[in-house]
């Protein structure tokens, strides 16, 4: 004899087919968390994949989002837990670069030009600075490239971002990475 629940199920639901739309959020932070609420908002995906290294912030965000479910369309919301790095995302996955996308770096980013505009009194749209690799502490400033209104910070002072660099600009990424653990 079939359960309450098989009796009920059986006929009213066809045979799962796979996504046609599942977009993956790698990292569960505010800005992870920020961009799974708005695709699932906008009715984005039919599945919604979170994944970061921190299992249990993973379990409680995930399952924030799927008791809260009943508010959204989207019928699937999983989890799991794999390296944060884009670039292996991207690779692994088989996609085209223009489907995976990171945004710890981009934040990073912006942190840094803000930072980088707070210290020297300009607004953080005339600063441009980047930072690559892995969102957080393994991130990487360049501090190369950093310009102000088009003029390199290090053609001024070559040793800019260096541990022998008398005004500890490195101080502000370290400001940008610790930031990174305040989300």
């Amino acid at each position: 004899m079939a359960t309450v629940k098989e009796q009920l199920i059986e006929n009213l639901v066809a045979d799962e087919k796979g996504s046609q739309c599942k977009i993956t959020i790698v990292g569960v932070g505010s800005v992870g968390m920020a961009c799974a609420i708005s695709i699932l908002l906008k009715d984005l995906a039919d599945e919604l994949a979170l994944v970061d290294v921190s299992t249990d912030k993973l379990k409680g965000e995930t399952m924030d989002l799927q008791h809260g479910s009943l508010f959204f369309s989207t019928s699937k919301i999983i989890s799991g837990k794999v390296d944060v790095l884009t670039y292996v995302v991207w690779k692994i996955s088989g996609l085209p670069a223009t489907r995976v996308i990171g945004s710890g770096c981009n934040l990073d980013s912006a942190r840094f030009r803000y930072l980088i505009g707070e210290k020297l009194g300009v607004h953080p749209t005339s600063c441009h600075a980047w930072v690559i690799g892995e969102h957080g502490d393994s991130s990487v400033p360049l501090w190369s490239g950093v310009n102000v209104a088009g003029v390199a910070l290090k053609s001024l002072d070559p040793k800019l971002g260096t541990d022998s660099d008398k005004e500890q600009w490195k101080n502000i990424h370290k400001e940008v990475v610790a930031r990174d653990y305040m989300e």
